[in-house]
């Protein structure tokens, strides 16, 4: 698994624009976003937290959903032909996924401190960065189980719908305390609401230890539904 592992990376970090899209988009609504809202009265590293859990989530999101491609051009069943077992296929995979994710946030909070003066503690920086990096493994897994259903032709779709659900209903731009009730709900069932939590915790000095376990327990439940869908994809095949 470790020679697959490394020929990911390899492959990911060759994709030069890919790596630039996934930096750029949130440094840019980042900029976009930080003087309105700050004018607003909200800390700049609230909205840094936001967009920061935005850009690390639909990085890891993007590679997992890749799997589609893969899968459409037959490079899983050649894969099965390998001694490189399902399980470390799978893993290797979301690895890629949490190595392309951490650039995106650690680009929105270096811009945040350079372009905005946010000033942390180092634990408040290890929260901003590693914690919101670390809570991106459930999109990761989110992303191989969408790679999984998904086809080459219908994945933009089912991407673009899932990351529009999980940002705007999730809170990562909007405070969910600003939603009708009902939608409040349906935005706390969500793994991007918890993220964001861990986002926002350095600007709202909330306990992100909750917002942890939650998404835990999502990367439990994303990650066995991964398992279960590419069992019953090498029996079909």
């Amino acid at each position: 698994m470790t020679g697959y592992l490394t020929f990911e990376i390899r492959r990911t970090l060759r994709d030069a624009k890919f790596l630039l899209f996934a930096v750029a988009l949130p440094v840019g609504l980042y900029l976009l976003m930080a003087d309105r809202f700050i004018d607003q009265g909200a800390p700049a590293s609230y909205v840094m937290g936001g967009v920061a859990a935005f850009g690390a989530m639909k990085a890891a999101l993007d590679v997992g959903a890749r799997t589609a491609v893969e899968r459409g051009i037959g490079w899983q069943r050649q894969l099965r032909l390998t001694p490189l077992s399902g399980s470390g296929y799978l893993l290797a995979k979301a690895s890629v996924a949490m190595v392309v994710a951490l650039p995106p946030v650690a680009g929105v909070s270096l811009v945040a401190a350079l372009v905005s003066g946010v000033h942390l503690s180092p634990g408040g920086w290890a929260v901003a960065v590693l914690g919101v990096w670390a809570g991106t493994v459930p999109f990761a897994l989110l992303g191989l189980l969408i790679g999984q259903f998904a086809t080459a032709q219908n994945l933009q779709a089912y991407q673009g719908a899932v990351v529009l659900l999980l940002s705007f209903v999730g809170g990562l731009f909007i405070p969910v305390s600003t939603f009708p009730q009902a939608l409040a709900t349906v935005a706390k069932v969500l793994p991007s609401y918890w993220l964001a939590q861990v986002g926002h915790a350095t600007a709202l000095g909330g306990d992100s230890w909750q917002a942890a376990l939650v998404l835990a327990l999502y990367a439990l439940v994303l990650g066995a539904a991964v398992v279960v869908r590419y069992r019953r994809d090498t029996a079909r095949a």
